[in-house]
Parts: C-alpha cells; structure tokens; sequence
C-alpha cells in the first residue's frame, strides 16, 4: 500500500504530536481529526494545512474509511473506541492505558489477533534512546533490583482542568503508573506476586472516593521491589518530584534530572540530564574500586519527535506483519498492577497476583 489512511481521534496534547508524526511521514495520510472541542480540533486543521474535521468518532469512522486509527482521548473511551476500530478492519494506535480494565484489555487483544490487525499502546518511554539505556544499564546490577521512581506534577489552570477530567476515571498511580510499571517490569523481567499502596485526596475539586496523590509497591518472583509516587495538583511540592533511581547488588543507575525543570513541563517528563552508574564493588581497604560514571544523554528526541518514533514503531510492524503478542502482554501486565494498586488503596489490602 502506498499509503495509509489515518483517523486521529483526540486533538490534545498527545493526539496533536501524534497528529504531527502523521503528517511527517509519507506512508501516512490524514483523513480526519475527530473532537469534541471544535476550537482544538479546528486549531489542529489549520495548522496541518487543512484537514476535515468531524465531532463524532462514530460518523468520522463511516466517513473516512481509514486503514489506522490513532485514539488519544480520556481513558474511559478507549476500550470502546479500539473495539469499534478493529471492528471497522482498521489498524489501532492507542494511547495509554489500552483500557480501564484488564478484562476490556485482554478482550481487544484477543479481537486484534483474530482480525489480524496491528494494536500499539503508546509506551513512550520504549522508544527514548535515554530511557531504554537506564533499562538496559539497570539489567546489568544483579538481583534483586531495589526500583525508585516518582512523577508528582504541580498542575494548574487548563493542566489542572485536565488532571481533574482524568480523575473522573482513574487516578495518577494508574494513568501515569503504567508508564513506570511497565519499566520496571522489564528490568527485572520477572512475574509480579503482589501490590500495595496508600494515598490521600488533597483537594474537594474531585470526588470523595477519588484521591490525587498515591504511591503503589509491587513486590516480584526474584525478589525485586520497586515503588512508583505520583501527585497531581496546586498544592503539589516542586521537591523531589522527579526520581529515577535503580539500586541492585552490583550498584546503581540513575536518571539526573535536568537544572532547574519544573514538574508542569510536559517535555520535561520524558527529559534526562544524564544517567548516573554508581559501582558498589570494594577493594581490600573498604573502598570503592571504581569512580561513579556519568553517562551523557544529550540531544534526546523532543516530545514530538518521540510520537514520531512511535508511529514508525506502528508503521514498521503493518508493513512487516511483526508479531506484537509481547508488546500487548507486556501493557496488559503493566495495567494488571496499576488497577491491582487502585484496589490495594481502596480495601486497605495487599492484593496478591
């Protein structure tokens, strides 16, 4: 096929850096932008040099016909907008997480395999040059693997807005956790046996029963533990938000920050200073045989380069028919413990897996 037609659905931030991939590669051709705000959407449009536009995910699907559909919108409409794609014969990008459910997710995995169609959950993460070394560098330090990671964000104004709209869904330990979950499954590349966690609601902008701040702990087969802290709001502290941080029986790994970010910096979210390999190896007089390395990172992928590399991920997998059996466990795995963490806050239970 020459080229392949592509129904962007969302026109926020994710789906306008996707929508921007799309127009940047040749294979792709943009055959609508579906949202339910027609200034973004019309914003969107003019930018890409004139595009249809509709409000209705429903009718844009009839209309367009397209080969792809790229779904970036809240949570909740996910599952139902995957199914009516596959549904429809077309290919499926869809933001994380792939749905509210594992139940719904392991549905529209077993619905993509029969039609014989391609369903690519956007990990980010997996593509950053950076962020695939921090793995492999953290794959090098031994087992158990002690993982450390947090990303609380002092959201505010239209951010604030958004946050508020998601947490009419899920809270921050699910939305952003599988992002980080999903790291630290493939570091250790282990089974996880259980889950807990605490959190609090800071704020009366929300639901009683929803919470804006939470902080999950999965423990794995090999002994691995790892933690995940996300905050989201006004009054969220600008200290530590941001930590990356592996420690194994060889050492540690790092991800330092960049100077003076700031956590409402979307770009700054998948941005590295450097990484940092601490080695913890002795000689006879108890001290350190190696100095700690600083591994340089610079000229990372911008935001919406790394949407780019998203879509060739997408683009190279229909032309070649890659099987991504894998790549749908492994955001199935990674969903499994986030939700499990959501049930472990709202029972006050560890819950096993």
């Amino acid at each position: 096929m020459e080229t392949y037609k592509v129904l962007v659905v969302g026109c926020g931030n994710m789906g306008t850096s996707h929508a921007r991939a799309y127009n940047k590669l040749n294979k792709f051709q943009i055959v609508g932008l579906v949202s339910r705000n027609p200034d973004s959407r019309n914003k969107l449009a003019e930018e890409l040099g004139g595009l249809p536009t509709f409000s209705d995910f429903e009718e844009a699907l009839r209309a367009t016909k397209p080969h792809v559909v790229s779904i970036n919108t809240y949570p909740e409409t996910h599952a139902d907008y995957v199914r009516k794609s596959l549904l429809a014969k077309a290919h499926v990008f869809v933001e994380k997480p792939l749905a509210t459910t594992v139940e719904d997710a392991r549905e529209l995995a077993d619905l993509a395999k029969k039609a014989g169609l391609k369903l690519v959950v956007g990990y980010i993460l997996r593509v950053h040059p950076a962020w695939r070394k921090f793995v492999a560098v953290a794959q090098t330090l031994g087992k158990p693997l002690v993982m450390r990671m947090n990303l609380n964000q002092q959201s505010y104004g239209s951010q604030w807005n958004t946050h508020k709209q998601l947490m009419n869904s899920m809270s921050p330990i699910v939305d952003c956790g599988v992002h980080y979950v999903d790291v630290m499954c493939q570091m250790v590349n282990a089974k996880p046996v259980k889950v807990s966690a605490i959190g609090a609601n800071l704020t009366d902008e929300i639901a009683p029963d929803m919470y804006n701040y939470g902080q999950l702990q999965v423990t794995f087969q090999d002994g691995s533990v790892g933690w995940y802290e996300a905050g989201w709001g006004p009054m969220m502290s600008e200290t530590a938000f941001f930590v990356k941080d592996v420690i194994g029986p060889r050492g540690s790994i790092s991800i330092v920050e960049k100077s003076n970010q700031e956590s409402d910096n979307i770009e700054g979210h998948t941005q590295t200073g450097c990484l940092q390999l601490h080695h913890g190896m002795l000689d006879e007089h108890g001290n350190f045989v190696k100095k700690d390395e600083f591994i340089a990172t610079e000229n990372e992928p911008s935001h919406d380069a790394l949407c780019q590399l998203e879509q060739e991920f997408l683009l190279d997998a229909v032309e070649k028919d890659v099987d991504l059996t894998q790549h749908i466990e492994d955001a199935i795995s990674s969903l499994n413990i986030v939700l499990a963490a959501d049930k472990a806050f709202k029972t006050g239970k560890t819950v096993f897996l």
